[in-house]
């Protein structure tokens, strides 16, 4: 019985495979979180500031840089100490924090993601009922269910972890996953994965899917219009979309990295792998939607205008 109590300390493996790569690593790291956090405010601040830009569009990418500081402000920190740390280890409370954060920052993107679908959709396809149909109520229900479903469900998932008997402590990763969890563990996890894959379907598949379904209607519209038509939403819509792809793609990625022997792998791109989907919609969205969408470009612009002339 003593072997199937939960370890105190799990062991991030991956980290040993850095050698001394592991300070240059600091260094671009920093750096990186830096811009994301100064890139994400900086959208935060310019569409609070202007009245203009008070839309649900606009609103609703607002969350995802606050998602995004959130996301990567649960990652960043850690992960700098443990670089420069010769031990990794991570007590068990705080490993089921790093999942919970981390895992709740994937699952809000999603959600964000699909009802910015929505949003455009109905911008497209139904736009006389728009102001309508996106009040303010609705664009706050939105915004709290797009956080409050997956809070619930990872919740629920960590729960199931933390209660798991577990009879090691290696975690060949360079954070802490559930999959790698639910690995240790000494008893049979069927129903844990059964569960875990519900939660999945709910926070994951059916607003991915959505998102797909939403952009074949708006495709459907937009084939039935004019080219000054489809040009316009294309304006519109295509950061949106580059969003999306990016996120999923970088999902995907980590996905099928906790089906792989990591073992078998290159360990610098494993780590690469690993960390596309904590870094890579963070950095790329305030660029997407900062330079692509002309009035917060313009916006953004005129507030660096006004601090460089204070």
């Amino acid at each position: 019985m003593e072997n199937s109590t939960p370890p105190f300390y799990f062991n991030l493996t991956m980290f040993v495979n850095l050698g001394h790569y592991r300070f240059v690593a600091f260094a671009f790291c920093i750096l990186l979180y830096s811009f994301i956090v100064s890139a994400n405010l900086l959208m935060i601040l310019v569409i609070s500031q202007y009245k203009i830009l008070h839309t649900p569009m606009y609103i609703f990418i607002a969350l995802l840089s606050v998602n995004s500081l959130y996301g990567s402000t649960g990652f960043f920190p850690r992960f700098l100490m443990d670089l420069l740390s010769d031990t990794h280890l991570i007590s068990h409370p705080a490993c089921l924090t790093q999942i919970y954060v981390i895992y709740s920052y994937a699952s809000n993107e999603l959600t964000i993601l699909s009802i910015m679908a929505h949003d455009r959709y109905i911008a497209v396809c139904h736009p006389l009922h728009y102001h309508r149909k996106m009040t303010l109520k609705t664009v706050i229900l939105l915004s709290t269910s797009a956080w409050i479903f997956p809070a619930v469900s990872i919740t629920a998932l960590v729960s199931l972890s933390a209660k798991l008997p577990l009879c090691g402590n290696e975690i060949q990763r360079v954070f802490c996953t559930n999959w790698n969890v639910y690995q240790l563990s000494c008893i049979n996890t069927a129903l844990n994965n059964i569960l875990g894959m519900l939660l999945t379907i709910v926070t994951v598949f059916l607003p991915f899917f959505h998102v797909l379904f939403t952009y074949l209607r708006i495709l459907l519209v937009c084939w039935k219009n004019s080219a000054k038509f489809r040009s316009k939403v294309l304006q519109s819509c295509l950061p949106h979309i580059v969003s999306f792809v990016i996120y999923s793609i970088t999902g995907f990625c980590d996905i099928a990295l906790n089906r792989t022997n990591l073992e078998e792998t290159n360990p610098i791109l494993a780590i690469i792998l690993s960390l596309e989907f904590v870094v890579i919609p963070p950095v790329l969205n305030p660029l997407v939607y900062g330079l692509k969408l002309p009035e917060i470009r313009r916006h953004i612009f005129g507030l660096l205008l006004y601090f460089k002339t204070r």
